[in-house]
């Protein structure tokens, strides 16, 4: 048996900016192909989109976090230069302590290098999830800029999955400047020279395909990277499928450049419909393009995430992705130590509360005496449930926020917060705090229900604090 695919998810913003929004904006729109892009949500960023695309894979293939063995994350785009993030990834989702985890980053075609560690770690570690979740940014007024999007992509991959990680290739050579990011700077840059970028990015691509060992009968989908909606293309004629073909699994046309998610988000697409035989090609700066063939010998269970549901105009867009907000106002607020945030994770990511063992009510937080039977007790660990009933709500206007979410109410505008009672796994319910996400403030009634997700909740001495928010069940 080989390593395969056994489970995938994916997951793009729902908020969409047309490509003719920045063509108005800007008198014209310089990232070709394009008709849209997905943009993150004020309070996401690559590590909430790649817990929606892992939890969507882990439902599809049911399985829990705790099956996962290893985490693989990739990313050109990570919250922070310097620290491990997979630790607090691994904790949203409930993953082992002890699984091992590895980031993939600096480069375009980690999402497809990702996969391939992944075959290598697979018969030692057990399952590995593999994540690749990015959101590029440019100057705003270059096509790197008006093309970005955001999205993630998410796999299962165990010893003998069903879509089997066939063959893998590489090629390289030292040809820079087609698109880089300097260290400390959040925008990658380019040089701008068209014919020199489009050589590199053929031969690259061009060679890895020749490298790698495929049944050209046997492909009926390839899924190329895209920084723009033509870039595919430009190799169309070395590929074993047709430029239609070619199309169906291309996402960059309806979600823009997703940066190291592009291949595997077209990867995804492509096992959704039941594809029998897929190349994938990532080609990135340096110059460097990885290539990997997938058999599938059945049905791989996926669960996708990637319509679109609001367009927004390009003013709101520079307002939500922090182009013309004032910043966090200075004093005041809420603080809560790192040490007491750090203490209270469990709680905070997945709703951890406590069943009291004398009269068997739920506590949350779960310390302290119990709030029904004022018992002293030492509480039995319970995962809430992921869907909740809103028992109370209301609407925090624009300026009412406190200091701590102003720079979110800046960018997101006035959203709804209330109170939601999420149920315990053997009866029982705790009601809690919660802001909500994707909907419109007024919509959110009492008698909703609703799930929880990750998402940021705010940034202090530097530090981004992650937890639960709530939307609309499904």
């Amino acid at each position: 048996m080989s390593p395969g695919i056994a489970a995938v998810g994916a997951y793009a913003p729902r908020t969409r900016l047309p490509g003719d929004a920045i063509a108005e904006a800007w008198g014209q729109f310089k990232a070709g192909g394009i008709e849209e892009t997905a943009v993150p949500g004020a309070d996401e960023d690559v590590l909430t989109m790649g817990y929606e695309a892992a939890r969507n894979a882990l439902d599809a293939g049911e399985l829990t976090a705790g099956d996962v063995g290893a985490v693989a994350f990739a990313t050109t785009n990570p919250p922070v230069e310097e620290e491990s993030l997979l630790p607090r990834f691994a904790a949203m989702l409930g993953v082992s302590e002890t699984a091992e985890s590895t980031l993939y980053t600096g480069s375009l075609t980690v999402g497809v290098r990702a996969l391939r560690g992944a075959t290598r770690a697979v018969e030692s570690t057990g399952p590995v999830l593999v994540v690749a979740s990015d959101a590029p940014r440019g100057a705003l007024d270059e096509a790197l800029e008006q093309g970005a999007g955001a999205g993630a992509a998410a796999f299962v991959v165990t010893a003998d999955g069903p879509a089997t990680l066939d063959a893998f290739a590489t090629v390289s050579e030292p040809a820079v400047g087609t698109r880089f990011r300097q260290r400390g700077n959040e925008r990658s840059e380019g040089l701008g020279i068209t014919p020199f970028d489009r050589e590199t990015f053929e031969t690259t691509v061009t060679g890895a395909l020749e490298r790698l060992a495929y049944d050209e009968d046997a492909v009926d989908a390839v899924a190329v990277q895209a920084t723009d909606g033509r870039q595919p293309y430009r190799v169309a004629g070395a590929l074993p499928v047709s430029g239609e073909r070619l199309k169906a699994h291309a996402t960059v046309h309806t979600l823009g450049d997703t940066g190291a998610a592009s291949v595997p988000l077209s990867l995804a697409t492509a096992l959704a419909d039941d594809a029998s035989g897929i190349v994938g090609i990532a080609a990135g700066s340096g110059a460097i393009a990885e290539a990997v063939t997938v058999d599938v010998a059945d049905t791989v269970p996926t669960a996708l995430a990637l319509d679109g549901e609001t367009d927004v105009d390009y003013a709101t867009y520079l307002r939500q992705r922090g182009e013309i907000t004032g910043g966090e106002p200075q004093g005041g607020g809420g603080y809560v130590t790192l040490p007491t945030w750090h203490r209270s994770l469990a709680q905070r990511y997945r709703l951890e509360a406590g069943r009291c063992p004398s009269c068997e009510r739920l506590n949350m937080p779960p310390q302290g005496a119990c709030s029904h039977c004022r018992a002293l007790v030492e509480y039995e660990p319970v995962e809430l449930a992921r869907t909740g009933t809103v028992e109370a709500c209301s609407v925090i206007s624009q300026g009412g926020a406190p200091p701590e979410f102003a720079e979110l109410q800046g960018r997101a505008g006035a959203y709804a917060t209330g109170i939601v009672a999420f149920d315990g796994p053997d009866g029982g319910s705790a009601s809690l705090p919660a802001l909500f996400v994707e909907v419109d403030p007024d919509d959110v009634a009492v008698g909703d229900e609703v799930e929880r997700t990750i998402r940021k909740i705010y940034t202090q001495e530097g530090v981004t604090r992650y937890g639960f928010k709530v939307r609309p069940a499904v």
